[in-house]
């Protein structure tokens, strides 16, 4: 029979404050759980500038061109995140007020306050502005007028010849397929231009194309045989895609066929999950809203999305760094949680889940695709394989559901096939505990590796060797 350990917690009423304006943390309550082994350490985790190589991770430090967050006010928590890229909007609009004119010393905070922090700024070129009659808001219309995009090109150029030096990466527009009249024609036709002008200032700068609102295969098609008959397919180094699904896990097979696609039309095309996250509470718009969302699933769910393109080897982009203060709403997607003037309040779980992500799975480790395995569990598992100094890792979790807001694990048995271990240790992933796994509790079977009596729940566990596991004891 499965066994089943439940949260436990005792004196609610004494657990500390996070700080003096939150006098009740989720946080907290993680802390309080454990899946009922033997705690020896915690995690270590490593700041931006401590992390030597650290391509897979980036951070969303999105809307600020139209000033929804402030970045001064959570800079400092970006570098101690350990993530080695963030994503920014251009704002056109923020620059160029007065026709012909540019000022760049709003994003010139922006984009020299993450390099000083050795994290790499990548710019998602975006929206329209109001002065060439076009909107600056997500889901607008893409000007289609001779005067307008002349005027978009000029600013783009500006926008790369400032920045060139420190930004490799460009995106071009976000989630253009959100609007029915961005047609693929119209989409195509800004891509194009937009890229040879980005590559006649920086020959050397990574194009990063499509920037999809969800997974639309076909739009995607469309686009690409416009480039394709225009012999403009090679501009594109990366296509990068937004895959909102209340369970994270259901996006991968679409994701299969999105790259299946690009291969076709080049196979030197790379995916990049651009943007993609979770509320931390029932939302009434945007994405995966009208959904009773805690910050427990919510951290769950940005374990299992990042262990999920780990796996694959699919840069990934979390979104987003801080609550952003939309006109109708203050949205709860943060890794911190904000304020209506913006400061920021306290971490959510999802932001030490983040960290400890960051930390281990850097370009040290590497992913090995997932893992065929027997169980005893009722429920789907994922098993996906790493190796760090040539030594099996792991990450293992429940895929079959929408994570939930519990905090319990069932007690399982699980034998991993073609993979074995010297010393392992357990690791939940979200509040960093190491814990010892008993020598009565695993096997090795020739190549497989039994574990009996393993704690699981529906966000990644890591098994790995205990000497490649940086960790405290206090």
């Amino acid at each position: 029979m499965k066994k089943i350990i439940s949260i436990v917690i005792t004196g609610i009423m004494s657990i500390g404050f996070v700080n003096s304006q939150n006098k009740y943390s989720t946080w907290e309550l993680y802390n309080h759980s454990g899946p009922g082994l033997k705690q020896t350490g915690w995690l270590n985790t490593k700041t931006s500038k401590e992390t030597n190589k650290s391509s897979f991770w980036s951070i969303g430090c999105e809307t600020l061109d139209r000033d929804y967050a402030d970045f001064n006010k959570y800079k400092n928590y970006v570098e101690e995140l350990g993530v080695k890229r963030a994503r920014l909007q251009s704002g056109w609009a923020k620059c160029e007020t007065k026709k012909g004119v540019y000022d760049f010393k709003w994003l010139d905070e922006h984009v020299y306050g993450l390099a000083q922090q050795e994290i790499d700024p990548w710019i998602s070129l975006s929206y329209g502005n109001s002065i060439y009659g076009s909107d600056i808001r997500l889901g607008t219309q893409i000007f289609t007028d001779s005067k307008s995009m002349e005027a978009w090109l000029r600013y783009v150029e500006a926008t790369v010849n400032r920045y060139k030096n420190v930004v490799k990466e460009w995106e071009v527009w976000n989630e253009p397929n959100g609007q029915k009249s961005n047609t693929p024609e119209v989409y195509a036709a800004l891509l194009i231009k937009t890229s040879e002008v980005i590559k006649k200032v920086q020959p050397d700068a990574k194009i990063l194309g499509f920037a999809l609102a969800g997974i639309p295969l076909k739009w995607t098609e469309e686009v690409f045989e416009i480039l394709k008959k225009n012999n403009k397919v090679e501009l594109v180094d990366y296509l990068t895609y937004h895959p909102y699904n209340r369970n994270p896990d259901d996006s991968y097979e679409t994701v299969e066929k999105l790259e299946t696609l690009a291969h076709s039309y080049n196979p030197n095309i790379k995916l990049f999950q651009g943007e993609n996250g979770s509320p931390s509470q029932l939302e009434y718009t945007h994405a995966l809203a009208n959904y009773p969302w805690t910050e427990i699933s919510q951290a769950k769910w940005f374990m299992r999305r990042m262990a999920g393109d780990r796996v694959r080897n699919i840069p990934s982009s979390i979104f987003t760094m801080v609550d952003l203060h939309y006109p109708n709403m203050l949205q709860s997607f943060g890794l911190l949680r904000a304020n209506l003037l913006n400061d920021i309040i306290y971490k959510r779980p999802s932001y030490y889940g983040v960290q400890h992500m960051a930390s281990f799975f850097d370009d040290s480790v590497i992913a090995i695709g997932e893992l065929q395995y027997d169980s005893n569990s009722y429920r789907k598992l994922t098993v996906a394989g790493f190796k760090k100094d040539n030594k099996s890792v792991l990450l293992a979790w429940y895929k079959d559901r929408i994570p939930d807001d519990e905090l319990k694990w069932d007690i399982i048995t699980l034998s991993i096939k073609g993979e074995t271990f010297i010393d392992p240790v357990y690791v939940e992933i979200i509040t960093g505990k190491v814990y010892e796994i008993a020598k009565s509790d695993w096997e090795i079977n020739g190549e497989n590796t039994l574990f009996k009596n393993i704690p699981m729940w529906d966000s990644p566990v890591m098994i790995a060797e205990r000497q490649e596991v940086d960790f405290r004891t206090h």
